[in-house]
């Protein structure tokens, strides 16, 4: 009998398992990557549409206003800017834009002029307390050019090589916007990343792909940021180290130890290059169901609603590019969320539902609200985020993005074990995927959290294993930003669906438990949440 009363309990204190309708996600994700949404790109009429549309299907799920001032929307003012045709100069010689360098710049400036600044090559520009780590040994930057290589000190070790970032897999510390800020914190004019395809994770073609374009949120002090932002070519960053009497490989290698010093680099720079620049207003959507007992503290579920608008025609003429998993998909996801919660009784914290803008120019709408936060970090037990999710049937695992840093991996690996699933560490780590979705915004907040991301790795599906999984992924990937990312009613959602029941489970738990996760000791977000909680 105290067994029979036992199970009850366990039977009870169980979630109730959200079971996402595939169809629904459907019909959702075809109705935000139809035509008339125009690609959902921010500042535009398809904004408007997206926005509007969004915000009665919270009304209808029966959510409240989650914004400030109780409002459905956070105003995200952005600022874009265009470079047009102008000169560039590293010790006295050319560079062509778009062939040696790829610059832009993200200050609301008409010229983006610099005169003979020196240039300093700072290693991988880390600065990392937690690891005993500094690449910049005091050197000063101001008014000069910080020179970067891409990746972290353990992207290129060799066997037998200390390893204090992890391997593998890339840390805070590798991803481009790292380094721009950190130059910028240190008073630099500009900063420019030494471009190779393994290190970065794509080719010199994606480098260029935006033509000079770049968004950035509005900013109390614009000039907080560096002029010139980008790349040098491989080449060119030889040619240029070899003019100082330096060998960037022989660099390449001092600069994965600690006792690395940064080297002032022979040749100066020099640009003058008008710029265009405009203010656009895009908006946050955010929906909340008040918790019933602790509403002070916060889950977060997470996706971004914005696309990238119209462009150039592709090979069929088509020029809407319609974000139909990236990520009308995660959308749909949250949108499904926010409906089975609101039908299940009351969860003990708050729960709110945030559908971000901007992701693809930068992950704009979620700093915005990470620089205005409507709820507190340190009250935030947790951020949950979709961001493309498989769309070829039920899989026999779950990818996990950035493994390690954080306890929250054991409630997914649970959810999961319950499914039937088992977790998978994503494949390619070095690619930094862990800081390029719209919860970095959160973790580097300090709040912990998940990303559920399907182009991680090759999904193990139920029919047809992990080589389904890898065509599945292969084809994905050739419409990846794409026209093509398109509605298809040969989808199978099944699996998207059971991801979607995962965060349900997991945000379940947090939202009725006590907990409060804590990143890994290894994290580099782990003392901003330890400050902020104390």
């Amino acid at each position: 009998m105290n067994r029979l009363l036992f199970l009850a309990g366990l039977a009870l204190a169980a979630p109730a398992a959200a079971q996402t309708s595939p169809q629904r996600l459907s019909d959702d994700v075809k109705t935000l990557a139809s035509d008339a949404f125009q690609g959902r790109a921010p500042g535009t009429p398809g904004e408007a549409r997206t926005v509007d549309w969004l915000v009665g299907q919270f009304k209808a799920a029966g959510l409240q206003p989650g914004g400030p001032g109780g409002q459905w929307t956070q105003p995200v003012p952005l600022i874009r800017t265009k470079l047009g045709a102008g000169t560039i100069t590293a010790g006295g010689q050319p560079w062509v834009q778009g062939r040696d360098v790829y610059v832009s710049t993200v200050r609301p400036v008409t010229r983006a002029r610099i005169a003979n600044a020196p240039m300093v090559f700072v290693g991988y520009g880390v600065t990392a307390p937690e690891r005993q780590w500094d690449d910049f040994k005091g050197v000063d930057l101001k008014g000069k050019v910080a020179v970067f290589l891409v990746n972290d000190p353990d992207f290129e070790a060799a066997a037998g090589e200390p390893t204090d970032f992890g391997g593998k897999r890339m840390t805070y510390y590798g991803r481009w916007t790292y380094k721009f800020e950190e130059a910028a914190r240190r008073g630099a004019i500009a900063a420019l990343i030494v471009h190779d395809t393994p290190g970065a994770g794509y080719g010199w073609s994606t480098v260029v792909a935006p033509q000079g374009e770049n968004y950035d949120i509005v900013r109390p002090e614009p000039n907080d940021r560096v002029m010139l932002q980008g790349w040098i070519e491989g080449a060119a960053a030889t040619r240029l180290f070899a003019a100082s009497g330096q060998d960037l490989a022989a660099l390449r290698v001092a600069a994965r130890r600690r006792d690395f010093r940064p080297v002032v680099l022979k040749p100066v720079f020099s640009a003058d290059i008008p710029v265009a620049h405009e203010r656009a207003e895009s908006r946050n959507v955010l929906a909340k169901l008040v918790g019933a007992k602790r509403p002070d503290e916060v889950v977060m579920f997470g996706a971004h609603w914005d696309a990238y608008g119209v462009g150039t025609p592709d090979a069929q003429g088509r020029t809407i590019r319609p974000g139909a998993n990236d990520d009308a998909l995660g959308t749909a996801g949250v949108l499904e969320l926010a409906r089975a919660f609101a039908k299940a009784p009351r969860t003990a914290r708050t729960l709110v539902f945030a559908l971000w803008t901007g992701e693809e120019r930068g992950l704009l709408g979620s700093e915005t609200y990470g620089v205005n936060p409507v709820y507190p970090a340190a009250k935030t037990v947790a951020n949950l985020t979709l961001d493309i999710l498989q769309t070829a049937g039920r899989s026999r695992d779950v990818l996990l993005v950035g493994p390690g840093q954080s306890d929250l991996e054991p409630l997914l690996a649970n959810a999961a074990t319950a499914q039937g699933r088992t977790i998978t560490p994503e494949a390619l780590p070095e690619r930094g995927l862990f800081y390029r979705a719209d919860h970095f915004s959160l973790a580097r907040r300090g709040v912990p959290t998940l990303l559920l991301m399907a182009i991680s790795g090759a999904p193990d599906l139920r029919n047809g294993g992990r080589a389904a999984g890898q065509a599945w992924l292969d084809g994905y990937m050739k419409c990846y930003h794409q026209p093509c990312d398109a509605w298809d009613a040969r989808w199978d959602l099944t699996g998207a669906a059971e991801d979607v029941d995962l965060f349900y489970t997991v945000g379940r738990e947090l939202a009725d438990g006590t907990r409060w996760p804590q990143w890994s000791a290894t994290s580099e977000f782990r003392a901003i949440r330890e400050k902020d909680r104390r």
